[in-house]
């Protein structure tokens, strides 16, 4: 067991575009393949749309705003986070039903730092993966200036809620699921969760 527990955290590479639409598929209860798949061309799998979109530069959803957890060369989580500045509440006339509910809880998370994504592949979890990811999220967050950390949450995901309000997590805001391709989450809410955080010589 003891050389389960001996990864590292290091800043998401280009190439580990693959790992990291594997983990955000798992982090969006499959909702990212599902709209992978609606913009996949000339035979492409969602994975591999959403590995190209993992390798991209620039957006949200980029190797540049991920650290992964990593053992003997195998990534076995990631954490995307960055700020979010601004928000169009009037944005989410266009998009997929499934994505509304995030986007409309970004309008109430503008000035934080917000978590995306965090996942942990199954075999590794229950390590303290996840924790150690999202303290290094919160540190990211403490030395860009931010105050507050968020994090959406499916309100049915009990096990990712629990460990967000062990970590000081609170319930902010909520919006209902309008739709979702996968089961068991085509009802209940939306959860936004935030965490005001300071540096240590502060605490």
């Amino acid at each position: 067991m003891k050389d389960l527990l001996e990864y590292a955290l290091r800043p998401a590479r280009q190439t580990d575009g693959e790992d990291l639409a594997c983990l955000i598929d798992i982090a969006g209860e499959g909702i990212p393949s599902w709209l992978w798949a609606q913009n996949a061309k000339d035979g492409q799998t969602p994975l591999e749309v959403g590995t190209a979109r993992a390798r991209r530069e620039q957006g949200g959803f980029s190797y540049k705003n991920a650290i992964v957890a990593e053992r003997v060369d195998h990534v076995l989580g990631m954490v995307l986070s960055y700020p979010i500045s601004s928000a169009d509440e009037s944005a989410t006339a266009d998009l997929p039903a499934p994505i509304v509910p995030f986007v409309a809880l970004e309008a109430k998370s503008v000035g934080t730092w917000y978590v995306n994504a965090l996942a942990v592949r199954a075999g590794s979890r229950r390590l303290g993966i996840g924790a150690t990811l999202m303290a290094h999220a919160e540190k990211q967050a403490i030395d860009a200036g931010f105050d507050t950390v968020s994090i959406q949450v499916y309100a049915q995901n009990t096990g990712a809620v629990r460990l967000y309000q062990r970590l000081g997590y609170e319930v902010a805001a909520s919006a209902p699921v309008l739709s979702h391709p996968c089961q068991p989450y085509y009802t209940g809410d939306v959860l936004l969760l935030l965490k005001p955080v300071v540096p240590n010589s502060q605490t």
